[in-house]
């Protein structure tokens, strides 16, 4: 399993010597470490990535495109090893880690089939004195930079459509989760990707190596995925240069349950939307929004469906759920859930830290939730749904949109033409309706409001990493 720096296509120590521990949440243990890149690590995997900019570049559309097939066969094809290695640097349940690699890989499959699609247009100025030509070409080095809860997906998400596009990039994985971006470096290897095409660097300075990356001209591009918090900090760095920048925030998601939905679905739909990942995901249902007269109904199924899921060490097969990230996250759940407590919520399952080794919390469903408790206005990211109930439509979308947040919200109603009106009316850059999963490498992923800027997946996420030159002439 490598654990250096990749860079140029050489596994490489940091220069500083140091390392970072790599600990598997299950069990509070050491299990790696990982090089802590210094600024000339940095400047060495730009320096690699402006070296191979330029061939890369220029490789044919339908040679990228069977590298990012080749990398997808190789994905399926150590899919089970790279589930096992998410479950052990997360602590997701390996059944999540699985379906983590099947949607990882799709990326790579999806943007093999988008490289050899990237089509320019010719039309007349409507002034009759020119032809307009546009083409699309590559921005760019990208700094790719990701975060720990989906540390196989959120890679291939931003690498796919860069190499598609002809980008090289430098990605920075999340200090929690590296590994598997170093396997993932290796099967792209593999696949064919010249070196310097892709580079990886973890650090315990990010800010510092990210400050010093943008300052660089070379890079034009930023993808980030994180925090709304950190987004608005690199998005006033990256200002001073102008680069380009794609950006997926926080999330805040509203999971809204009108009277006459159908309940089997919606509970089923709510274990998805708020355990994918253990809760840890921006994604996942955050606010249960339910009309009073199916409230208590839904409430109780919840409750029994959430208290019945297997807690335990996430690489073992028969886990549902698995331990938080790292402690100040299970902190922070804790923290959340007692102060609703506090405030008047009642607990239906759960509730309470679990008394073992490893960050875990106790899969929980929150009742009578005040609307001054703080899990209702930021992310939880852990196993907890709160409740709360409406009772007409326009109250349930108000509610759904007193967020600064809009990645994604859920609707269930058997009324189509509500689901549909409700959807329109919603502050949200995707709607599941009447589905508990939103995610499809093929579909435009992304937020409005404070969760983000630009799309990722679809054609969308490829034409992020392309920049339109528009060619007058006459013939």
């Amino acid at each position: 399993m490598p654990n250096e720096l990749f860079i140029g296509g050489k596994w490489l120590p940091s220069t500083s010597g140091n390392r970072i521990d790599v600990f598997d949440p299950s069990m509070e243990k050491l299990i790696a470490t990982v090089p802590d890149a210094t600024l000339e690590d940095a400047a060495a995997a730009l320096d690699a990535a402006h070296a191979a900019a330029a061939s890369w570049a220029a490789t044919p559309p339908r040679k990228r495109s069977d590298i990012l097939r080749r990398a997808y066969e190789l994905m399926l094809r150590d899919a089970e090893a790279i589930a096992v290695l998410i479950s052990r640097e997360n602590g997701k349940a390996l059944a999540d880690a699985r379906g983590e690699v099947a949607y990882a890989a799709e990326f790579f499959r999806w943007y093999a089939e988008e490289a050899v699609r990237i089509n320019g247009e010719i039309s007349v100025a409507p002034s009759g004195q020119a032809r307009t030509l546009v083409q699309y070409q590559p921005i760019g080095i990208a700094l790719l930079i990701t975060p720990w809860n989906f540390p196989a997906a959120m890679a291939t998400r931003k690498i796919g459509p860069a190499l598609a596009a002809g980008c090289t990039c430098v990605l920075k994985p999340a200090t929690e989760t590296p590994l598997t971006a170093f396997l993932i470096a290796q099967l792209l290897a593999e696949a064919g990707v010249p070196d310097g095409v892709v580079n990886v660097l973890t650090t315990s300075t990010a800010g510092k190596l990210t400050n010093a990356m943008l300052d660089d001209p070379r890079v034009r591009k930023l993808s980030f995925t994180g925090s709304t918090e950190v987004g608005r900090v690199l998005l006033r760095k990256a200002a001073d240069s102008i680069v380009h920048c794609s950006m997926e925030l926080g999330g805040n998601a509203p999971f809204v349950v009108f009277e006459d939905a159908d309940l089997d679905a919606a509970v089923d739909g709510a274990m998805i939307a708020k355990m994918r990942n253990g809760g840890e995901a921006c994604t996942a249902a955050n606010r249960l929004y339910v009309h009073r007269n199916v409230i208590g109904e839904f409430s109780a199924r919840l409750a029994q469906r959430m208290s019945a899921l297997v807690v335990g060490d996430g690489a073992h097969a028969t886990t549902q759920c698995g331990p938080l990230v790292n402690r100040a996250s299970l902190n922070k759940v804790a923290a959340l859930v007692d102060d609703a407590r506090e405030k008047g919520a009642r607990v239906l399952t759960g509730g309470a830290r679990l008394d073992r080794a490893g960050y875990f919390y106790a899969p929980t469903v929150l009742a009578d939730v005040p609307a001054n408790a703080a899990l209702l206005c930021e992310e939880i990211f852990g196993p907890v749904a709160p409740i709360v109930a409406f009772d007409r439509e326009d109250e349930a979308v108000r509610l759904a949109n007193d967020t600064e947040y809009g990645l994604v919200a859920y609707v269930y109603t058997r009324d189509l033409a509500r689901g549909l009106r409700v959807s329109e009316r919603i502050e949200s850059g995707m709607i599941a309706l009447n589905r508990g999963l939103v995610s499809d490498p093929a579909a435009p992923f992304g937020g409005v409001k404070q969760s983000g800027l630009g799309r990722e997946g679809a054609h969308h996420g490829l034409l992020e990493f392309m920049e339109a030159k528009y060619i007058s002439t006459n013939w």
